[in-house]
């Protein structure tokens, strides 16, 4: 599946190699060499931000933490006060790597377009996710690298857009790199290669979950046409968010396929809305719950998967493996034979004596692994697990909304568009969903909604 780094101690070193060779193939013919590879550890990388909000500050923050010069020149979001406080708070942090005079600070549902008209080496992707696709596919057609942040896709046509840019990608030589942090964190990395080298035996089932208390609410103002009233609250919209079993157990969900080394051929589950029921939470549910079963050669198992958003419940951010000889809480990096004995553990002390305090560092370790690949000439390329992660999200979802088993073929081929975000061109144009006369909104009914 993916590449994955561990931590590197001596990052300095690491980024002064260099493979010059990738600059001057004819595959990134007429391409400058900062454009192509960063080859040089003295050679500014430009940065873009495509989405301003909580997300998207915090991975250009990350970005300007890594070894090297970078620079962040161009910024873009709908909304001009996510804008402006996201660049305020980033010259706070950053003040000598923020250069975004006015004349680049692009503001409206075409500013992406902008910041990818400048020189910009590499962008950032953190709009809401309904917009991934279409924001990815013109950084890449304007030779730009990427980092996008998950989802990547909220239905079937993006994912497949997405896959299809993430094979152009490869085409141009331009790095992408997702925000699938876990990929990047050295405790997941050993845990689940000591599981696929069989230290317990063979995988029976897994366990996944994202239980919480859920997000923020964004009340609705006075004079808020409905497009941004949705915009401001794209959580609790699919064709923005994809439902929260989308948008964050995507992460667990994530984890599992990487350990299973594939992915679900079907689903089926069951979901809905109990507690957050107020038109405020728009049209997604509380809390799902989907089997979703691997076929490995013929080598069936399941995935039970949990993600809720209802307070004063039992919270849960954890993957589990079930195995012949064993069992492994993988977050946790902890590996147990069958009676229930410690076998092993990931380490808690660092090479200098001293306990390790973040073993959960992925968020930032991403970013020092995409940048120190960019300055050394390799082309890393995360959009297929990206996409096909994102995939089994939405696989997920139609199971719940449908009360149907779904299969991931089905799924995978549906010409079901949830997020037409081609169209929309301002805060005027009426979004895909609209609210009932009472201000709720449709929501999905198993037995009777349609997925596919």
């Amino acid at each position: 599946m993916a590449n994955h780094h561990p931590q590197t101690p001596n990052r300095r070193v690491f980024l002064k190699s260099s493979s010059a060779a990738v600059a001057g193939t004819s595959l990134l013919a007429g391409l400058s060499a900062v454009s192509a590879a960063h080859v040089s550890y003295d050679e500014t990388i430009k940065i873009g931000l495509i989405g301003c909000g909580g997300r998207g500050r915090g991975a250009a923050d990350q970005a300007m933490n890594t070894e090297g010069p970078t620079k962040l020149v161009a910024v873009a979001d709908a909304f001009e006060d996510n804008l402006q406080s996201a660049v305020d708070g980033l010259v706070r942090q950053h003040k000598d790597k923020v250069d975004v005079p006015k004349e680049r600070q692009f503001v409206g549902f075409d500013a992406y377009k902008k910041v990818l008209e400048t020189d910009v080496d590499l962008v950032i992707l953190a709009t809401p996710p309904g917009f991934r696709p279409l924001h990815f596919e013109a950084a890449i057609n304007a030779n730009k690298h990427v980092f996008m942040e998950k989802p990547v896709a909220v239905d079937a046509a993006g994912v497949r857009k997405v896959l299809e840019t993430t094979r152009l990608a490869k085409e141009k030589g331009r790095a992408v790199a997702v925000g699938l942090q876990r990929h990047h964190e050295p405790i997941y990395i050993e845990t689940i290669k000591r599981l696929q080298d069989g230290e317990i035996g063979r995988i029976v089932a897994t366990r996944a979950y994202w239980n919480g208390a859920g997000v923020w609410v964004r009340p609705r103002k006075e004079g808020q046409t409905e497009m941004e009233y949705q915009m401001r609250n794209w959580y609790y919209f699919n064709w923005l968010c994809g439902d929260h079993i989308t948008e964050q157990h995507i992460h667990n969900l994530d984890v599992i396929n990487w350990l299973m080394g594939s992915y679900p051929v079907s689903a089926q589950g069951q979901g809905g809305r109990q507690v957050r029921v107020g038109k405020e939470f728009g049209e997604i549910y509380d809390h799902h719950f989907v089997e979703f079963t691997y076929d490995n050669g013929g080598d069936r198992s399941v995935m039970l998967s949990q993600c809720r958003h209802i307070e004063n419940c039992w919270s849960e951010v954890n993957e589990f493996a079930h195995c012949s000889d064993g069992w492994c809480d993988l977050g946790n990096g902890r590996i147990f034979d069958s009676k229930g004995n410690l076998k092993w553990e990931y380490p808690r002390v660092g090479a200098d004596g001293k306990r390790i305090g973040n073993l959960h560092d992925g968020w930032q370790q991403e970013h020092h692994d995409l940048f120190a690949d960019i300055r050394a000439g390799r082309i890393p390329n995360e959009g297929e697990y990206g996409a096909k992660s994102s995939m089994t999200s939405v696989l997920g979802r139609m199971a719940t909304y449908s009360g149907k088993e779904i299969s991931w073929n089905d799924a995978i081929n549906s010409q079901l568009v949830i997020s037409p975000v081609e169209k929309y061109t301002s805060f005027n144009d009426t979004p895909p969903v609209v609210p009932r006369e009472d201000m709720t909104y449709d929501i999905a009914v198993p037995g009777v909604t349609k997925v596919l």
